[in-house]
């Protein structure tokens, strides 16, 4: 099956994501895969030149060794702003150049911009369109007066899908209000690599490397760090109590690292807060080997959180490792209470949560009812159920003589 997939993030950099070990995992099966993506970092990796030229690389693996995807990365004007106006024209031009010459069985679309130009193109050429849902997108768009405009794109191309595919419960949902067909709209969970991420991974070595003791309990959090990520709260938090002991571990990059930065060495917390930024994926799994137990301190009012269940989360719990969360919706519908992952109310309540933890003895009982939960939504059982809804739409095309 040829598959072509479109979105409004670099494929290269950021991640990897859902899509990322989906699509990988399909290229494996035989299945050819074009991805159609954005330099979405251009502003802050630095500009060279006020244009890019249209860029295509092949043979493209960021996780499974053998992978083979094709990314093509159309030509934008480098210019704030500008860069989206030129984008819609570019994704435009070359979805239509991809339907030409890689004739795709099935388009996908994970973005806003691509997905509503993928959709209209797949209508006009009788090809399937997924829409493929992992975040509420126009919430993550910083200019605020462009959401509602952004949502308007969603909705209709949520109505013209022929399938929609959300992460979790909450956000299927969600995606209803929206507009999209409850009867063509179902829940394809986040995976788990089951044999990357396993309890019996050893985390000495990182323990060793960054100075924590035996007896030291290190609170882990990764991925990107926005503001709202309650980090500078949890890290405001540690400097007030006296248990030398209790460290934080923190990998990945953002908008608040330079803060949380400032925040350390406000309270003179460089022996007891580690930041590494970010590191390959490959390393992962050392590092949540290292922790005892797994924070996402977000804002529960963060409207950005409040449908969607990060991948991050399953990654926790597939180590074994307690999660500490504040209670966001998304969340709490997808692991319910006694599943390894506890609640708390605000990002400043993880310290005396994580301290009563250790006092009741509970971490490792935690640890192993969040495996047991996870262990079903393997990467294999995922792409097995994903290939089965690619089948069913385009067979479902063909036979309806579209």
């Amino acid at each position: 099956m040829n598959i072509l997939l479109v979105q409004d993030s670099d494929w290269l950099v950021r991640g990897p994501h859902q899509q990322h070990h989906l699509m990988e995992r399909l290229a494996l099966k035989q299945h050819k895969i074009h991805v159609i993506d954005y330099e979405i970092l251009w502003r802050t990796h630095g500009r060279k030149m006020l244009y890019s030229k249209r860029q295509v690389f092949d043979n493209v693996s960021r996780i499974y060794k053998g992978a083979k995807i094709t990314v093509i990365r159309p030509s934008i004007v480098k210019i704030p702003w500008l860069d989206y106006v030129s984008l819609i024209f570019a994704q435009r031009k070359e979805i239509h150049q991809q339907i030409k010459e890689f004739s795709p069985d099935v388009i996908i679309g994970l973005g806003i911009l691509s997905s509503y130009s993928a959709m209209k193109a797949a209508k006009r050429n009788d090809i399937p369109f997924i829409y493929y849902w992992i975040d509420l997108l126009h919430r993550l768009i910083s200019f605020k007066p462009f959401q509602p405009v952004a949502k308007i794109l969603e909705s209709k191309a949520l109505r013209q899908a022929d399938r929609v595919l959300a992460i979790n419960e909450q956000l299927r949902r969600c995606l209803v209000r929206m507009g999209a067909s409850p009867e063509r709209t179902e829940v394809l969970r986040a995976g788990i690599d089951v044999e990357r991420f396993n309890p019996t991974y050893n985390g000495s070595a990182i323990r060793e490397q960054y100075g924590f003791k035996e007896n030291d309990i290190v609170l882990f959090f990764m991925g990107w760090l926005y503001h709202f990520s309650g980090l500078k709260e949890v890290v405001a938090r540690l400097a007030e109590t006296k248990d030398n002991n209790l460290k934080l571990l923190i990998v990945g990059e953002g908008d608040a690292y330079d803060e949380l930065q400032q925040i350390r060495y406000k309270y003179d917390l460089q022996d007891r807060v580690v930041l590494t930024g970010k590191k390959p994926y490959q390393e992962i799994p050392s590092f949540i080997a290292a922790a005892d137990v797994c924070l996402l301190p977000a804002y529960p009012t963060e409207k950005i959180m409040q449908d969607i269940v990060p991948i991050k989360i399953y990654e926790y719990m597939a180590m074994a490792k307690p999660v500490i969360s504040t209670r966001l919706p998304g969340i709490v519908r997808e692991f319910g209470e006694g599943n390894g992952v506890v609640y708390i109310n605000r990002p400043e309540d993880v310290i005396t949560k994580a301290i009563r933890l250790i006092q009741d003895s509970s971490l490792k009982q935690l640890g192993t009812k969040a495996r047991n939960f996870v262990e079903r939504n393997s990467w294999h059982n995922i792409t097995v159920q994903l290939e089965k809804i690619l089948d069913e739409v385009v067979k479902g095309r063909i036979s309806s003589g579209a």
